[in-house]
């Protein structure tokens, strides 16, 4: 009896996570209002918004509710979403999440530092590195919802770390991770960490 409950429960969860998955094909066609701001495969070319291409379904998809729901105040976005379904937010994540990013490069004289940062973090302060979940090359961790920072805009890297230091950006769980790790950075401290991981892959 045991073997049949655990096996109908996987079932049921594998059928959910089947329906929960996006369709990039259908995605393609719901991104030409997005391609304005973020360009048609979701590489900005300008540094204030963010690079959409590659960044993990999971952790898109996230964002988006959190724009629609009013969690995640951009002002820029007011009303795009509204009208559209959770399917609809699927669909764009898995389309972009199904590009791929492209990569700047870090300015040489904040490399260093930035990797310093990103690779080992500020333990004397008791703020991890970045790698813990992001991976050593930027990847993220899209499983988990961690995202890509690799090749992302060191302006807009920049502006995020500003605003979960200020508070102006709350949308990181009640753990509070981001907000915590930001409240440790200098605006130098974040300016190099930035610029490193724009030229990161």
């Amino acid at each position: 009896m045991n073997k049949v409950l655990v096996s109908l429960l996987l079932t049921l969860s594998m059928t959910s996570l089947a329906q929960a998955a996006g369709n990039a094909e259908a995605g393609q066609g719901k991104v030409i209002v997005c391609g304005a701001c973020h360009s048609p495969d979701g590489n900005s070319a300008v540094p204030t918004f963010p690079k959409l291409a590659g960044q993990g379904e999971r952790y898109l998809l996230k964002q988006l509710y959190d724009i629609k729901t009013g969690a995640r105040p951009i002002v820029e976005m007011t009303g795009l979403l509204d009208n559209m379904s959770d399917q609809d937010l699927k669909d764009i994540s898995a389309y972009y999440a199904s590009q791929k990013m492209t990569v700047g490069a870090a300015d040489p004289k904040l490399a260093a530092r930035g990797a310093e940062l990103f690779r080992g973090g500020k333990l004397e302060e008791g703020m991890p590195a970045c790698i813990g979940c992001h991976a050593p090359n930027g990847a993220g961790l899209a499983a988990a919802g961690y995202p890509k920072l690799g090749g992302q805009h060191a302006a807009y890297i920049a502006k995020q770390l500003t605003d979960f230091r200020e508070g102006n950006r709350t949308n990181d769980g009640d753990s509070m991770i981001m907000r915590s790790i930001a409240a440790k950075l200098s605006n130098k401290d974040m300016e190099a960490v930035a610029s490193y991981i724009q030229g990161l892959h």
